[in-house]
């Protein structure tokens, strides 16, 4: 149990470090990842993530605390627990960000290779784009990323050109000269199959003599000595084993998982580690602080004409799609839920976009709380118009509740914590309905289900938002990077600040939010990170 690297999580960013640190031969890489095996059914059928949705065998199904922006709700928060980490649970769109996001990032940190264009590189380097190669996408890397547009249902058309009526116009590629407006969703998923980092990434390497792959390892506490981070503690089989570094320990758990293993070994906020009894080495009151992410609702609408719902509602329905899954890898089964979306903004006087757009053409409205039932939706024609914010200005933390390492983290969300955020909120969901009035939208949809046509003051408006919205499973920025100590944990070059040997490299790490889902901008960041640490090597 020890390496030259070693890795915590075998996620979304840790299964790309585990390729790219042993790729050369030079270095012995060990990963280490708390849950189990990927090859399942439903984590390979694109559709099928909503099976896993709440399944605690692969996904460790947190709740937040009550958050009074969300009338005192506690938000379910799924993450992977699993090789390929979120990457195996999540939806697949695959969103770069805006390039200012980037750009934000090296003002943020001081260092110009994390503007926008010093990363480009690393994105089309990492893609294998259906749509193939030019100056914004890339061909022949490890990750597939496919273009759903031949295969999307006929009433993404009618929301396209709803869009066009509100001066939205259509884009062919989010990723590539602009952001703004709206289109088809690429996802990461190739021959009707999910793409995970564990498929693309760590499938690939898994027979290199010098990379060893340890599941069911759960990092309990990260080992100091004079200053250095020299190894970590696991629990594995039931016992306690301590796993040696002898270069790094890289922390790939996650925007909660990683801030809860510092503070653990007693990295973080001095005052809330000695509360629990736990002797500080490094104080940071940053460590879970700043904590960054994406709060979305659905507006649902009865259509005139079939949805992905008569698809897939009845038993017939579902065992034919089912076989035409099996036999060509196609059909409903074989995309993501979010087929279309977009971008805009909430008014003109925004920068860039603020709101992120997504067309669902399956709804569960009648799904009983605690179930996500995509395979086996609403028996009646509907979609969802959704949304979600993409520039926040509400920050929350995460906290350790007590030392001991196997209970869950305390999650403080506070959505909707500024005016502002509520404002971009409320002009948002006038934006939908003004999209669902359009002749276009007019001519497939029947009649608002919810919230519903009496909800029109602005109090009622807030109340529903409050009510329905919730994550769209976008944590970030717990460990960010900075320029200053004074208000971040990582230098530029993703080292922990104060201590030798230690890198955190996961979303945890981003200085701000990106514009999007966040899945993209993760494996970029640790395709360039595996170039810092082998040349910190070498």
């Amino acid at each position: 149990m020890e390496a030259d690297f070693v890795i915590v999580g075998a996620g979304s960013s840790g299964c790309v470090l585990a390729e790219r640190l042993s790729a050369g031969g030079r270095h012995s890489v060990l990963l280490l990842e708390a849950g189990g095996s990927d090859r399942n059914f439903w984590i390979s059928t694109p559709l099928g993530y909503g099976k896993i949705f709440y399944d605690r065998r692969v996904n460790w199904a947190y709740r937040t605390e009550a958050d009074p922006g969300l009338a005192g709700r506690q938000d379910y928060w799924p993450r992977g627990k699993v090789l390929g980490g979120s990457s195996s649970i999540n939806a697949m769109v695959w969103i770069r960000g805006n390039p200012a996001d980037f750009d934000d990032w090296a003002a943020a940190t001081g260092d110009a290779g994390w503007s926008y264009a010093s990363v480009l590189p690393a994105f089309k380097a990492l893609e294998d784009n259906e749509a193939g190669a030019d100056a914004w996408r890339g061909t022949g890397g490890p990750l597939p990323i496919h273009d759903v547009s031949r295969e999307a249902h006929p009433l993404v058309g009618a929301y396209l050109a709803g869009c066009a009526e509100l001066q939205l116009p259509t884009n062919p590629d989010f990723n590539g000269a602009r952001q703004e407006g709206a289109g088809f969703y690429q996802i990461t998923a190739r021959g009707g199959r999910r793409a995970s980092t564990a498929v693309a990434f760590l499938r690939p390497a898994k027979g290199r003599a010098n990379l060893e792959v340890v599941t069911g390892a759960q990092a309990t506490r990260l080992l100091l000595d004079e200053g250095r981070c020299t190894g970590v503690e696991v629990i594995l089989g039931g016992e306690r084993r301590q796993v040696t570094a002898r270069r790094e320990v890289i922390l790939s758990a996650g925007a909660v998982n990683t801030p809860q293993l510092l503070q653990l070994s007693g990295i973080g906020p001095g005052q809330l580690l000695q509360g629990h009894g736990i002797a500080v080495a490094l104080e940071n009151a940053n460590v879970g602080r700043n904590l960054q992410d994406h709060v979305g609702i659905n507006y649902y609408y009865a259509t005139r004409g079939p949805t992905l719902n008569q698809e897939l509602a009845s038993l017939t329905r579902r065992l034919w799609s089912g076989a035409r899954y099996l036999l060509t890898r196609r059909g409903p089964l074989a995309m993501s839920v979010n087929q279309a979306g977009g971008f805009f903004r909430t008014a003109p006087e925004q920068p860039r976009p603020n709101m992120q757009l997504y067309l669902q053409l399956l709804t569960t409205l009648r799904a009983k709380s605690g179930s996500r039932p995509l395979l086996a939706p609403d028996p009646y024609p509907a979609l969802a118009l959704g949304l979600s914010n993409t520039r926040p200005e509400s920050r929350g933390q995460v906290e350790i509740a007590g030392p001991d390492p196997l209970a869950p983290p305390r999650i403080a969300s506070r959505a909707y914590a500024t005016e502002n955020d509520m404002t971009e909120m409320l002009q948002a969901v006038r934006f939908l309905r003004r999209l669902a009035a359009t002749p276009a939208m007019g001519k497939v949809i029947e009649r608002e289900i919810k919230p519903g046509p009496d909800v029109v003051a602005e109090a009622d408006l807030i109340a529903d938002i409050r009510q329905r919205s919730g994550t769209v499973f976008h944590a970030s920025c717990t460990c960010r990077m900075g320029r200053n100590a004074a208000d971040s944990v990582l230098d530029s070059r993703l080292r922990l600040r104060g201590l030798g040997g230690l890198r955190v490299v996961d979303a945890s790490a981003f200085p701000n939010i990106t514009s999007g889902n966040t899945n993209a901008p993760v494996i970029m960041l640790a395709w360039r990170a595996a170039e810092l640490i082998l040349a910190d090597a070498g």
